[in-house]
């Protein structure tokens, strides 16, 4: 039982000894691999593609909704869902019967009235003449006249009810109108539906449409859109069916952007080129969409191009770090397309160049360099009136102890003024990443084709 116990101290000791060891050389490791790190890259020359992938629901081109312009009961349905239809072939067919009775009424009603119209008019007729004659008043010939318009009025409307009827009788049989495929049919043989004459939308009793004509609504960045043009070929990954790219063309580009998913965009209608039986709308696909490339041109990483607003110019600048000697020189550069890692370089450098893929230390930041070639002068830092005044000890800044005395002796101007630089110092400044400098990053990969000059 003794030896069994100094056994377990010895194992605990050992395992407590190896986390402490490891505790002790991960530090040291990490250390070791931040030093290392790589903080420079060579410029070379490369291709670049930048392409932006969106994301869309397959539909179809033409969907239409298939409703009856009349009431009655489907007598006729000889299409199912998935049945592919001709232009022209039998959709479904209402039951005409009630519609047939009332034709042979209404013809009924023409003949009546045609009879009707000829006695008015041979009475009027009549008339007339006996009343050129003087031989009856006034009103009777008035009379006679007033029922031959009478009966005139009657047979354009028994003939205009009898055309009615034989148009409500044409709309009885539907078909179609291109050639389409049932997606959906949710009446039977039987069914009793309503027209689109009424109130209401009328009774949906399939839907159609052309599965030869498919379409991609692409919901496109803002920041992308555009660099996109009309006409643009596009390839298109169908999600459900592995390797299969087909082509694609952007048919149209929404002139007013949408949110959506808290995403500011644009609608892109893509249509497809390529038609394949195992493509059915609903699929998701994957566009890629070419929207800047440039070959063999000098290329520098995005994490060594830098920007810094130039409030004196009123401009942005972007620049490079560039190697010379012990020190990096800030040089200006004029840049073109970009994609994800890399952005053409128009001028500023050239192959072979090292640049700082991080900001360098202060001491190690020598000349700025111009577009031209050219070092730019370093400006004197405008001078304080305050700070001079007050400076007792000529180092060109106010310490505690100066600005305690200064606050003691200045005028209430002179505070005034002396608030409004230290809130313009601390409080009005932006803050930027890497010392007033920001990385192009992947900010970068959304910036238009060529930055400032």
């Amino acid at each position: 039982m003794k030896n069994i116990i100094i056994v377990a101290l010895v194992v605990a000791v050992g395992v407590f000894g190896y986390f402490q060891w490891q505790g002790r050389e991960q530090p040291n490791s990490n250390k070791a691999r931040v030093k290392d790190r790589k903080t420079t890259e060579v410029i070379e020359n490369r291709d670049i593609d930048f392409t932006v992938r969106v994301a869309g629901e397959i539909s179809p081109a033409d969907k239409v909704s298939v409703r009856p312009e009349v009431h009655g009961k489907i007598a006729e349905l000889p299409v199912d869902i998935s049945d592919r239809v001709a232009k022209g072939d039998l959709l479904f067919r209402l039951d005409d019967k009630d519609l047939k009775i009332e034709i042979d009424s209404r013809k009924k009603q023409i003949d009546s009235a045609t009879l009707q119209l000829e006695q008015a008019k041979s009475e009027f007729e009549r008339s007339k003449q006996l009343f050129e004659e003087q031989l009856i008043s006034t009103e009777i010939f008035e009379r006679a006249k007033t029922n031959y318009e009478q009966a005139l009025i009657s047979r354009d409307r028994s003939q205009n009810d009898y055309q009615l009827a034989l148009e409500k009788l044409s709309k009885t049989s539907v078909l179609a109108p291109f050639d389409c495929t049932v997606l959906s049919r949710p009446v039977s043989i039987g069914q009793a539906v309503s027209g689109t004459g009424g109130q209401g939308s009328g009774t949906e009793v399939m839907e159609i449409a052309d599965l030869n004509n498919l379409i991609i609504q692409a919901h496109v960045n803002q920041a992308d859109v555009a660099r996109m043009n009309k006409e643009q070929e596009v390839k298109i990954e169908i999600e459900a069916i592995t390797d299969l790219i087909i082509d694609g063309i952007v048919e149209r580009i929404a002139p007013q952007a949408t949110i959506r998913n808290s995403i500011k965009g644009f609608s892109t209608r893509i249509k497809l080129l390529t038609s394949n039986p195992a493509i059915i709308p609903g699929m998701t696909a994957s566009i890629s969409i070419p929207v800047a490339s440039a070959d063999n041109v000098v290329a520098a990483p995005l994490a060594a191009i830098f920007t810094e607003r130039n409030e004196t110019e009123q401009r942005t600048e972007i620049f490079a770090y560039v190697e010379n000697g012990d020190v990096f020189n800030k040089t200006m550069l004029d840049v073109g397309v970009n994609d994800l890692n890399h952005t053409e370089v128009l001028r500023g450098l050239k192959v072979g160049d090292v640049v700082a893929i991080e900001k360098p230390d202060d001491d190690k930041i020598g000349e700025t360099i111009s577009l031209d070639g050219k070092v730019v002068a370093k400006s004197e830092p405008e001078k304080n009136p305050l700070v001079e005044k007050y400076d007792k000890n000529g180092d060109g800044k106010l310490d505690r102890e100066e600005m305690q005395a200064a606050m003691v002796s200045m005028t209430d101007e002179e505070k005034k003024k002396m608030r409004e630089q230290m809130m313009k110092r601390f409080g009005g400044r932006q803050g930027s990443s890497r010392g007033g400098g920001s990385r192009s990053g992947g900010g970068s990969s959304r910036r238009g084709s060529r930055g400032p000059r």
